[in-house]
């Protein structure tokens, strides 16, 4: 008896992004309000970071409550019914729980409700990832809309007294809600990782090392240098190469969006690349302060609000961190 042929999906040919949505933590958080404990100043910190002020949330918000309001100003914004959300991506290292996923309490959350529904942890290059992720899944066929997040309660595993890193970190969440489009939205995403600088960026400690009293609350820490130079001078090839799978040149595009992991990075980024002025670079990160997975749909959302005009543009979006990991591809600004 001969083997049955299966079936299978296929779906639309290209995809793009509807629409963005953003959410922050209620409370801004100056430099002065953190320099004691790093021994440091508003100086130094401006000087090193570019940042002045950082968002945080209240302590009875989570990294939850901050991907579900995103979600929802995405979703409303882009027209599409929550009940045709087929599958909802939360990009995360700040789950307040192992499980269950964030993006099952979202999708319930936003009335997705039973869309297929899982978290990526893939730190500051978790909002690349879900995005190429997303335009996979639809042009396969598996689902025809598909909301990405990525949220962060960074506040929760930050250890005051940490120079390396601690300063850095704001919470937040962006979301998008990506669909089929009749043209290319979103173009090819280039990915990757390197575990072999695992220590570069991460917790200093398990839970399981917490939980025996072997070590105290874990939180974030990092190799300041091996991280710049790792980010400015490897994630730039990383950034030509979405560039380059994308068809296009480096000045057909009119914003780059980074992760927002630093402003001395950003503006090497910039440099390596060789951008025209007419380029828009999303900064964010004076004001939010560095929200990992969400640093990319924030500053593309900041960008759309202060620039309307970039509309329908083409946008470099890159993220890169912890893993280390790294995502970019092009899309198309809605």
């Amino acid at each position: 008896m001969s083997t049955p042929i299966l079936r299978q999906l296929q779906g639309p040919a290209h995809t793009r992004i509807y629409a963005y949505g953003a959410a922050r933590g209620e409370n801004y958080v100056p430099n002065d309000d953190l320099v004691g404990p790093i021994d440091s100043s508003d100086e130094w910190i401006r000087q090193r970071t570019g940042i002045v002020t950082r968002v945080r949330a209240a302590a009875e918000t989570d990294a939850i409550d901050l991907a579900s309001e995103a979600a929802r100003e995405a979703v409303e914004k882009s027209g599409v019914d929550p009940s045709d959300i087929d599958a909802v991506i939360v990009a995360t290292i700040s789950n307040p729980k192992q499980t269950p996923s964030a993006s099952a309490i979202v999708a319930d959350r936003i009335g997705a409700n039973p869309a297929a529904a899982y978290d990526v942890n893939a730190a500051c290059a978790g909002f690349a990832y879900g995005v190429g992720q997303a335009d996979a899944l639809i042009r396969a066929g598996l689902a025809k809309h598909v909301v990405v997040v990525g949220a962060e309660k960074l506040s929760d595993i930050v250890d005051p007294a940490d120079r390396s890193i601690s300063f850095l970190l704001g919470d937040g969440a962006g979301a998008v809600v990506v669909g089929p489009s009749e043209t290319p939205g979103i173009g090819p995403t280039i990915w990757g990782s390197d575990g072999s600088k695992a220590d570069a960026v991460g917790m200093n400690h398990t839970l399981t090392e917490f939980r025996d009293g072997t070590a105290p609350w874990p939180t974030l820490r990092q190799e300041g240098p091996t991280v710049f130079r790792w980010a400015v001078w490897e994630m730039v090839k990383v950034a030509r190469q979405a560039i380059e799978a994308a068809g296009i040149q480096p000045s057909d595009l009119a914003a780059f969006v980074p992760h927002q992991a630093n402003m001395r990075i950003i503006d090497e980024f910039a440099k390596q690349l060789g951008l025209p002025e007419s380029v828009v670079i999303g900064r964010d990160i004076e004001t939010t302060g560095n929200t990992s997975a969400a640093s990319i749909p924030l500053a593309t959302h900041r960008l759309l609000e202060e620039h309307p005009e970039l509309s329908g543009g083409l946008a470099l979006q890159i993220g890169f961190g912890a893993g280390l990991v790294f995502g970019a591809q092009v899309v198309v600004l809605p």
